[in-house]
């Protein structure tokens, strides 16, 4: 007689939540993900589509913009984390990297980094390896670590953001649109280090972007948001090779690459709801 295997608990699951602003406006229905343990997920869509709701609704940053969860539940570690507050989330090991980069500019680079050692009880030695740890991995802020943050480039504020949400030691990095307002070659360089994050120091993410031809290489599983809703989800290999996603986020279909205005017209033609 064989063991049944019990399939191992997500670090994070998302059950089929609904978010609505204003008492009103539903942005969210019925979103369900998981992130389990180690694994860099991707959370696609275009602007609108609902993603960095999603992520404020799991870091608990929904009331500060008259949004609230409705019905659903998020689980981090087996645990419902509805009525945990931002900072207990943070203490707890979830991070959130809003989008924009939103560094504090007044501040040298060194001092943001040092504001997400805020929560820690841990000693200045503890703090100060992390910090060296933080500057292992992004030499370029080490450059510019006395330099006030409103004024390195957006790369350099992109990495000093990040840097700053691993000064709190997390488990789980909700990242928001890393790319935005970046070169490309900034954008390989920062997730070639999000990679190596998640492979040597074990930290897990979740990543909303919209550019998902580099989110789906890096990342292992994804899903595909519109409207509020999952539409599709799978291994970030299979994704990157679906016809619907080429021709949403890729501009590519089985007749090669196309026009905005070909891809337009296929979203008011072919919708996956229906």
């Amino acid at each position: 007689m064989t063991e049944t295997s019990v399939p191992e608990r997500p670090l994070l699951r998302v059950n089929n939540i609904e978010v609505i602003y204003d008492h009103v406006i539903l942005v969210l229905k019925g979103v369900s993900l998981e992130v389990p343990e180690g694994g860099v997920i991707t959370l696609l869509g275009a602007n609108g589509a609902g993603k960095t709701t999603t992520l404020k609704a799991i870091s608990n940053l929904l009331q500060s913009e008259r949004g609230e969860i409705t019905k659903g539940s998020i689980e981090y570690q087996g645990q419902p984390i509805g009525k945990w507050s931002a900072p207990d989330l943070v203490k707890r090991g979830i991070c959130q990297v809003m989008e924009g980069r939103h560094c504090f500019g007044h501040l040298t680079v060194e001092e943001n980094l040092l504001t997400g050692a805020y929560t820690r009880r841990d000693g200045r030695a503890e703090i100060q390896r992390d910090l060296d740890m933080v500057y292992s991995y992004f030499p370029r802020i080490l450059e510019r670590r006395r330099a006030s943050a409103g004024y390195v480039s957006g790369g350099e504020q992109q990495m000093t953001v990040i840097g700053r949400a691993l000064m709190a030691r997390p488990k789980l990095i909700l990242l928001d649109e890393p790319s935005m307002g970046l070169a490309p070659q900034l954008v390989e360089e920062i997730f070639e280090i999000v990679r190596r994050l998640n492979a040597q120091e074990g930290v897990s993410f979740l990543i909303a972007e919209q550019n998902a031809t580099i989110a789906l290489r890096y990342g292992s599983h994804g899903y595909v948001l519109e409207n509020g809703r999952v539409v599709m989800d799978g291994e970030a290999s299979v994704l990157s090779q679906n016809e619907d996603v080429k021709e949403f986020y890729l501009g590519l279909g089985a007749s090669g690459r196309k026009s905005y205005r070909d891809v337009k017209f296929y979203r008011r033609r072919k919708r996956w709801l229906t």
